[in-house]
């Protein structure tokens, strides 16, 4: 896939206020390589069903991209509900391996980009599920009612705002596609410089 070439086109578009934003969070990651110690992140939306997925996802790989060890990334919502299809389907589409391996109202689904990443799980849940680290780990607040809901995170040492606008405005529209493609895409570009701006 040419996505992360094309994404990486993309860097001159991120306005500075957000680059500034992206660059503290690079930060938080540096230090903690540079100390050995693990980087934590978990991506934290409202649903954990959309923008905070494809966050956890491309983190990850801008990470595996840019070889910054000890990189470990998570999403939770302020309420579980589901992974939407819609989300999965466009990350499918930018080249991400997606398996369905349980069913039901919330499935859980492995993720992978390449067969040299290790495959990751995910399904929705709340930001302090088990599944998640309770200490020493960044928040990215992906929406702007996850960070009005969650001003206090308990565990993080790191908080830091980074909304998207939520492609499901666009669901049962003819752009449905585009919508998800677009955020899927603007995610991929900042995560991607995020981890660019990392010195080892």
């Amino acid at each position: 896939m040419h996505t992360i070439e094309e994404a990486i086109q993309d860097f001159d578009q991120i306005p500075d206020e957000r680059k500034d934003n992206l660059k503290e969070l690079a930060l938080f990651i540096q230090k903690k390589v540079k100390a050995g110690e693990e980087a934590k992140l978990i991506f934290i939306c409202t649903h954990n069903s959309r923008r905070s997925h494809m966050g956890q996802l491309w983190a990850s790989l801008a990470a595996h991209h840019y070889n910054v060890p000890k990189v470990q990334t998570f999403s939770g919502g302020t309420e579980a509900t589901a992974f939407n299809p819609r989300a999965v389907a466009a990350l499918k589409r930018d080249g991400f391996d997606i398996e369905k391996i349980s069913q039901g109202e919330n499935p859980r689904y492995r993720v992978r980009y390449d067969q040299h990443m290790p495959a990751q799980e995910v399904y929705s849940k709340k930001y302090d599920d088990p599944a998640n680290p309770r200490e020493d780990f960044a928040a990215i607040m992906t929406c702007s009612q996850a960070d009005e809901a969650c001003p206090f995170v308990p565990g993080a040492i790191f908080r830091i705002a980074l909304p998207y606008e939520d492609p499901k405005e666009a669901d049962g529209t003819p752009q449905e596609a585009a919508r998800y493609d677009e955020r899927s895409r603007q995610i991929a570009t900042e995560m991607l410089y995020c981890f660019s701006q990392i010195e080892q």
